[in-house]
């Protein structure tokens, strides 16, 4: 009969081992080769009449070695399932080159295997009152200012004039490589680059306020560029950033045209455009939906912070024990292709750091009830489309509840915003237990503050 022990091996790290004995296996082995006799197909005989002896002689020990390894998988899983230990992932088999199957001398069998046992812990990092900070980000005018440039300039035309005028104008130009008289090799290659006049190389950019669209400069990178514009120029417009050479040889620059961006003028047609159903009539209840847009982006980007620093405390800062040298063979061994120590060595401090991420969230959400129902990941689906299209009432989209059903089905997105949810479920709770401090910075200041990951190192 067979049986199954269990000892420790190291921390959080134990060895089972599955003992097999012949009345475990031989009854299925008998019944899976009279099963392949009914099966097979073998020339010279009917279907289901094969000699048993022939189905044994061309089959047996594979099937043989099948048995005794379900045997054994089989009192494995019934042992996990009445034990019921806390483990990583799965078992992992250890090597045993001593066993040996032959379905003629039929004999026990003793099958190791390794598991990882999760921790008990304690998430100490709940106790530090204060310890984060939700920063409110001050949405100034000057913000707003360059927002409202940026929208009407993103809505407005390009035109081709004949000179350069600005600094924002466009510059269209190829690139190829020529000798001292701009005389280019027949075989040379070209290269298209689009950026604004700023964006060129100063001395460059001042040539070019010279000419006129299919005019031409020969110059050497080089001598052109500064040594901190160099490297991008050579990268993005001749494509020659592992060319050690390339700087000092000759190239041809060709102006193709010139383009100027002319803003969208600031009208009532256009307030519908940029926030469509808003019903703005004038310039100054379009800044304030500016305004209002910029609020909510600070926002986001104070919520993710804030995350991530709750992340990092709790990550670095919970004493949590974990079983090493388990989790290193099953990084190991539980893939498709086992891997190298070296990639093992390499992959796991980002594996260690997830799976404290793991333990530890799982454990807050267990002990919070915190949950997430289907309702929710719908209405906040449907919310978004509605934002997207900018829809303020379901009656302007007669489609929804056709596309709901559809969106009901996709999985990928279904498990996305449910995940979403329940973890920004979680940080709230986080930020109700812990007293998170509240801070209103400018701008200028959010951008120079540390990383949050930094205090945690």
């Amino acid at each position: 009969m067979a049986t199954v022990t269990r000892e420790s091996i190291g921390n959080l790290h134990d060895k089972l081992v599955v003992k097999i004995t012949k009345e475990d296996y031989l009854p299925s082995f008998e019944s899976a080769l009279k099963k392949y006799g009914k099966n097979a197909n073998i020339p010279g005989f009917r279907k289901g009449s094969v000699p048993v002896g022939m189905v044994r002689k061309m089959y047996g020990q594979s099937v043989f070695v099948e048995e005794v390894l379900n045997s054994a998988n089989r009192e494995l899983q019934n042992y996990l399932s009445e034990h019921k230990p806390e483990i990583f992932a799965q078992p992992v088999a250890m090597e045993n080159r001593e066993l040996k199957f032959d379905m003629n001398q039929p004999s026990d069998f003793d099958f190791s295997f390794e598991i990882g046992l999760k921790p008990d812990f304690e998430i100490t990092p709940l106790n530090k009152k204060g310890s984060v900070t939700r920063y409110k980000i001050q949405v100034s005018d000057k913000l707003v200012n360059d927002e409202t440039e940026n929208i009407t300039r993103r809505a407005g035309k390009v035109e081709n004039p004949e000179s350069f005028e600005k600094d924002t104008d466009i510059v269209y130009a190829t690139y190829e490589a020529c000798d001292a008289d701009g005389n280019v090799a027949e075989d040379a290659a070209k290269t298209e680059d689009v950026v604004t006049l700023e964006q060129m190389p100063k001395k460059l950019a001042e040539k070019l306020k010279g000419i006129k669209p299919e005019g031409t400069i020969v110059f050497k990178p080089a001598e052109e560029c500064t040594a901190e514009e160099l490297p991008e120029f050579m990268k993005s417009a001749l494509r020659k950033a592992d060319d050690a050479e390339a700087p000092n040889h000759y190239y041809k620059l060709t102006l193709t045209k010139i383009g100027r961006l002319i803003p969208r003028e600031m009208n009532e047609e256009f307030y519908a455009e940029a926030f469509p159903g808003a019903e703005i009539k004038d310039e100054a209840a379009f800044r304030e939906r500016v305004k209002q847009e910029l609020e909510k982006e600070t926002d986001r980007i104070a919520k993710e912070r804030i995350q991530n620093e709750l992340f990092e405390l709790l990550v670095h800062e919970t004493p949590l024990d974990l079983p090493v040298d388990f989790l290193k063979l099953w990084l190991k061994r539980g893939g498709e292709k086992e891997k190298t120590e070296e990639e093992v060595e390499k992959e796991y401090p980002s594996f260690d750091h997830q799976l404290r991420w793991t333990l530890i969230s799982d454990k807050l959400i267990r002990d919070n009830d915190i949950q997430v129902s289907y309702d929710e990941v719908m209405d906040d689906i449907k919310a978004k489309v509605m934002a997207y299209f900018g829809l303020q009432s379901e009656e302007d989209a007669p489609w929804m509840a056709s596309y709901m059903e559809k969106m009901a089905k996709e999985e990928k997105t279904m498990d996305e915003t449910y995940r979403r949810l329940l973890f920004d479920k979680l940080f709230a709770r986080l930020e109700e237990v812990m007293e998170v401090k509240q801070e209103e910075v400018s701008e200028e200041e959010f951008s120079k503050l540390a990383p949050s990951h930094h205090h945690h190192h």
